[in-house]
């Protein structure tokens, strides 16, 4: 007679495939629960395995892009060979953020790791996928709007329609400014000559009478130093020094104390990624990778914010001053910021419809940043 028992140590491996399998799915399901050390196994067609390449913002040998390979380099291994990512820094595939973002729509590159606000001429609303001048200037607060409150849905529908699958923010830091002049108040930016990200950011400074200019990160050091620009803004201590920024600079600006940076308080960056490739993922392989990202968001910011501390006292000890602006000048920072807020908002209607969110949320006795008077006679279209 056919035995159809399975031998002890057979059944053993295949309750233990099993029992793994289903606790990753289980764990993809909840919130916070698939770690970045987590492995995924999945069916045996799958595991033949994709490679995306993505390629950050980040410059090749900073801080960042050690982060950011790390943690694409990772993925292999904890999708059990399903999905290998592979790092690329910044312009070494696509130039510029115009070729990346067209690389990645096209497919050229599976995913790209930006700063949010640099799809601002394209989308609209990407100025309000990340912190803006007086803005929400708590990760908290923005983990909330995502996660909470219904923006990160409001997100992906926005980037379906460039043929993009907007998988989720990852937070970084604020932005502070290194300049060659000593920066105190508002005041000092009149005739400043000032790399800005553009956006709403350029045009709050522009009020303040800055000449601004936008330059990717990698092109902001030889600015500096040919005197093409008095003064950058760019990202925290421990990129800026990676930069070499205390070279050719020598006074940094801040917030008020607490407050790193009161018009891009939190520089999100996020990973987008082409829908065709976000498409061949499993579903069960996608909520992974979403989970993934989560894992990644809180580690590169904690990373980058102890590492913070370290790079500012190389900052002080070769030279650099660092000087904060007032409460008096926030204030006044807002009421220059609150115009040109519903002016990006009424440029479409996604726009508006994620700023809406945001300014209930800001409306809200939870945060109470904006009482009715500061937004007296502002209409949207």
């Amino acid at each position: 007679m056919k035995d159809d028992k399975k031998s002890p140590i057979l059944k053993e491996k295949v309750e233990e495939t099993s029992g793994r399998r289903n606790f990753i799915k289980s764990a993809a399901a909840v919130g916070g629960t698939a770690i970045l050390g987590a492995p995924f196994i999945g069916n045996a067609e799958a595991a033949k395995g994709q490679t995306w390449k993505i390629q950050t913002t980040w410059d090749a040998g900073t801080t960042g892009y050690t982060l950011f390979e790390k943690w694409c380099n990772g993925f292999q291994e904890r999708t059990g060979g399903e999905l290998k990512v592979k790092p690329f820094p910044a312009k070494s595939v696509a130039a510029d953020n115009n070729a990346l973002f067209e690389a990645v729509k096209t497919g050229v590159l599976q995913g790209m790791n930006p700063f949010t606000l640099y799809w601002a001429g394209k989308i609209p609303a990407s100025v309000f996928l990340s912190s803006y001048p007086a803005g929400p200037d708590q990760p908290a607060q923005w983990d909330t709007m995502f996660y909470g409150l219904g923006m990160l849905k409001m997100a992906r529908e926005i980037y379906a329609k460039q043929g993009l699958v907007y998988v989720g923010p990852i937070q970084h830091d604020a932005n502070i400014i290194h300049s060659k002049k000593p920066v105190n108040s508002l005041a000092d930016f009149k005739g400043l000559k000032l790399r800005v990200p553009g956006g709403m950011v350029s045009e709050v400074f522009q009020s303040f009478g800055a000449s601004t200019v936008s330059l990717p990160g990698s092109d902001i050091f030889p600015a500096l130093e040919k005197g093409t620009i008095d003064a950058a803004d760019y990202v925290g201590p421990a990129v800026n020094w990676d930069l070499g920024f205390g070279q050719v600079t020598k006074y940094i600006l801040f917030g008020p104390p607490g407050v790193m940076s009161i018009y891009q308080p939190v520089d999100l960056m996020d990973l987008t990624v082409n829908q065709r490739a976000w498409n061949r993922l499993s579903p069960s392989l996608q909520a992974l990778v979403e989970e993934q990202v989560k894992a990644y968001s809180l580690e590169h910011y904690v990373s980058i914010q102890g590492r913070n501390v370290e790079a500012l006292d190389k900052f002080k000890k070769s030279g650099s001053t660092v000087s904060r602006l007032s409460v008096e000048d926030v204030a006044e920072f807002r009421r220059k910021a609150i115009p040109i807020w519903y002016k990006w908002a009424n440029k479409d209607a996604d726009a508006k419809r994620v700023f809406k969110l945001q300014l209930d949320y800001m409306l809200n006795d939870v945060m109470g940043y904006v009482n009715p008077n500061d937004i007296k006679g502002q209409k949207f279209n």
